[in-house]
């Protein structure tokens, strides 16, 4: 079995911090990206009979969904 020394494992963590903070960004554009469409949804349902109902409910639980995320990874970068 190879060695593992300490210039590996620091390579490693600067990896495992780089794509960290690239799926931050990433989720943050996602997030962006959504609550514009949710607005959009809003001000299109109050000029139309509200036929976007469905659509709107599935982007809140979305933002839902992404808040758990975010706690999640909050949780887990104090921890560490």
């Amino acid at each position: 079995m190879a060695e593992v020394d300490l210039n590996f494992l620091a390579r490693q963590m600067e990896r495992l911090i780089a794509d960290d903070a690239s799926l931050r960004d990433d989720n943050r554009v996602l997030t962006a990206m959504v609550m514009r469409i949710d607005n959009s949804i809003i001000r299109l349902e109050t000029r139309f009979d509200g036929s976007f109902a469905e659509l709107l409910a599935e982007m809140r639980a979305t933002h839902v969904q992404i808040a758990r995320i975010d706690d999640r990874v909050r949780k887990l970068e104090e921890a560490g």
